[in-house]
């Protein structure tokens, strides 16, 4: 069996292949616009050393027919197909034609890439592909700041403004194809909103969600929570529950997994709480406006800094910052838990080591995971850590090409499952 750099080796060189130990830099081609400058994703850690070596030429056009063609640079990692795309003429048709995204492209399980803000001003960063162990420069479409409402799936990613909080837009990163929604209804001026994003990978259509929540005057202990529903296939949203909730509030913290929203909840005082999160789960195929909060609270399970949701194979899974029980507001570590009906079990605690390894770690932290995956970064610093759930691994990342120039500086991220099959 081919492994991935034999058959980058083998493939990606040019027309005619240049078999070349230690290459290893890629170009990407946009699909939408072939005539951008390739140069614009250039890996930010790419060494290579061309003298005195020998050259082997073999025409690759000679002996490979279109469709043997798509099912080898389909078994490619994402980052390397979108290098194959520059590679001559006949290439870049293949992998931008419908056929080869719709019917070929992945043939190998991609794992999802995290791409960092670098900036606290600009949408600007670097993405992380776990495959190549490499940083790659990508833009992504009409968002303007890196505090936007930011939430993926299955190679699709929906952000909303923090300002207006009425832009709303789903694009795919890597094909840069982008779609605006309609203004979501409800709620015009309110405190807290959580978005969501389901995308079903069978039929490609996708479910967003919006929770907003908003302290009612003179009475901060109330809150009004509503809950608006968009549907790809309808084009139309829906708000499906409204509802007062006392003593607590919502928040920026949501994900659909199976069928059902969940949401963190955070206490607004006015009574006695053991924490300061709580968990609500919302069915969204038996919808009711009554009695939310009552009937499908679930306690977190141990006091929390803060909680980061993720649906991971269809598994709800929480990672929270641990708190101390005389200060809970003090970070001690780290723990992820998924949830088996109500109930959670711990599946990892992050080793103290690797914790140590941020440096200075505030109690409140950017995380986010798909598949078997979780990226745990701190707010403070481009350091990125990776969990692998099947194999219970930590490890760093590569090094972001990128470092601290002033103490202030913010930096902070999402994870998205790279596919050139999805589009809004």
């Amino acid at each position: 069996m081919w492994h991935d750099s034999e058959l980058e080796d083998l493939f990606l060189k040019a027309p005619f292949i240049f078999v070349m130990e230690g290459e290893t830099s890629w170009v990407n081609n946009c699909f939408e616009n072939p005539t951008r400058d390739i140069g614009e994703f250039d890996s930010f850690s790419e060494h290579s050393d061309e003298g005195n070596k020998e050259v082997n030429a073999i025409s690759v056009d000679l002996i490979l027919p279109d469709d043997l063609l798509e099912r080898i640079l389909a078994c490619l990692p994402i980052a390397s197909i979108f290098r194959a795309g520059c590679v001559c003429k006949r290439w870049h048709e293949i992998v931008s034609s419908r056929r080869f995204l719709w019917n070929f492209s992945p043939v190998l399980p991609q794992k999802p890439w995290y791409f960092m803000f670098t900036s606290s001003d600009e949408p600007v960063g670097y993405a992380f592909d776990p495959i190549l162990r490499k940083w790659f420069g990508i833009d992504l479409p009409y968002i303007q700041k890196s505090n936007w409402f930011i939430a993926s799936s299955c190679g699709l990613v929906s952000f909303m403004d923090n300002d207006s909080r009425s832009e709303l837009y789903v694009c795919n990163p890597i094909t840069k194809r982008c779609m605006k929604l309609q203004e979501p209804p409800g709620l015009k001026v309110y405190d807290y909103s959580a978005l969501a994003i389901y995308v079903n990978r069978i039929s490609h259509g996708y479910t967003i969600s919006i929770v907003k929540s908003k302290l009612c005057p003179g009475n901060f202990f109330q809150s009004d929570l509503s809950i608006h529903i968009y549907d790809s296939e309808t084009r139309m949203w829906v708000t499906s529950c409204t509802e007062v909730m006392t003593g607590w509030r919502g928040g920026d913290e949501s994900v659909i997994c199976g069928g059902v929203l969940y949401f963190l909840i955070y206490s607004a005082g006015g009574g006695a709480t053991e924490t300061r999160h709580g968990l609500i789960r919302y069915n969204l195929s038996n919808r009711s406006s009554h009695g939310l909060l009552i009937r499908s609270f679930i306690k977190v399970p141990c006091p929390l800094t803060c909680g980061r949701l993720m649906n991971l194979n269809e598994k709800l899974v929480m990672v929270g910052g641990i708190g101390k029980q005389d200060r809970p507001d003090i970070i001690k570590g780290i723990g992820i838990w998924v949830l088996n009906g109500k109930d959670w079990q711990e599946i990892a605690r992050m080793p103290h080591k690797f914790f140590q390894g941020f440096g200075e770690f505030d109690e409140v932290f950017a995380s986010s995971g798909t598949n078997n995956h979780i990226y745990i970064q701190s707010y403070g610093a481009p350091a990125l850590l990776v969990f692998d759930i099947n194999q219970k691994q930590w490890k760093w990342s590569q090094k972001c090409p990128v470092s601290k120039r002033f103490p202030l500086q913010l930096f902070t991220g999402f994870c998205f499952e790279p596919r050139l099959d999805m589009a809004p």
